[in-house]
C-alpha cells in the first residue's frame, strides 16, 4: 500500500522536475528573437517554484517528516539534516535566481552568464535533493513509520494541491499562471511560438 503522503510527495517531485527541466530548457535556448517572452515565461516559473515547493512542499517535510523518521530511523540523521538544510537554503536560492534574471532582462548581456551558471546549479542541486528524499527518506518511511504517524502525515499532505500535478481542479489564480507558461513557452516546452 502507497501511502497518501507518500504519493503527494511523488507527484510534487515529478510536477517539479518537469518545471525544473522545462526551466533548463528555456535558458539553453536563450531569448532568440522574443527577449519580453522569454523573461515573463522565467519568471513565471521561477515565481512557481518560490510559491508552491517552497512555501508548502517543503515545510511539511521539514516540520514533519523529517522528525518522525528521524526518531524511528537514527542512521538517516546526517542525510536528514543535509536535506533540511537544503531546504532552507533553497529559498534564498530561487530569490537569488529571481534577482539574476531580473538582472539580465534590465541589465542586458552583461548579467547573462551570471544566471544560467545559477539557473544550472540550482536545477542539479534540485533534481538531486529530491533524488536523495525519494531514494533514502522515503523509503526508509515506509518501513519504520507507524500507523499513526502515516495518517498524520497523509492528513497534512493532502492538503496540498499543486496544479502542476494535474490531479486537482485548477486553482484560477495558478491556473493563469501555467496557461502563461504554457502558451508563451515555445515547442516543445509549452504552445508559444518557436521562435522565442
Amino acid at each position: 500500500m502507497i501511502h497518501e503522503s507518500i504519493r503527494v510527495i511523488r507527484d510534487e517531485h515529478a510536477a517539479l522536475a518537469a518545471m525544473l527541466r522545462s526551466l533548463q530548457m528555456m535558458v539553453e535556448r536563450g531569448p532568440v528573437d522574443e527577449p519580453a517572452a522569454f523573461f515573463d515565461v522565467l519568471r513565471a516559473m521561477l515565481f512557481y517554484i518560490d510559491e508552491f515547493p517552497e512555501r508548502l512542499h517543503h515545510p511539511k517535510e521539514t516540520l514533519l517528516l523529517f522528525p518522525k523518521v528521524a526518531r524511528a530511523a537514527p542512521a538517516m540523521a546526517e542525510a536528514i539534516e543535509r536535506l533540511d538544510a537544503e531546504h532552507h537554503r533553497g529559498e534564498a536560492a530561487v530569490r537569488e535566481l529571481q534577482h539574476l534574471l531580473l538582472a539580465w532582462e534590465l541589465l542586458g548581456e552583461s548579467r547573462r552568464a551570471a544566471f544560467e551558471e545559477a539557473a544550472r546549479k540550482y536545477v542539479t542541486f534540485y533534481l538531486e535533493h529530491m533524488r536523495l528524499e525519494e531514494s533514502l527518506i522515503l523509503p526508509q518511511a515506509e518501513h519504520a513509520l507507524t500507523d499513526a504517524e502515516w495518517q498524520e502525515l497523509d492528513a497534512a499532505f493532502a492538503t496540498n494541491r499543486d496544479p502542476l500535478t494535474g490531479k486537482y481542479p485548477p486553482d484560477p489564480g495558478y491556473d493563469r499562471l501555467f496557461t502563461r507558461i504554457v502558451m508563451k513557452a515555445p515547442s516543445p516546452i509549452g504552445l508559444g511560438p518557436s521562435s522565442v
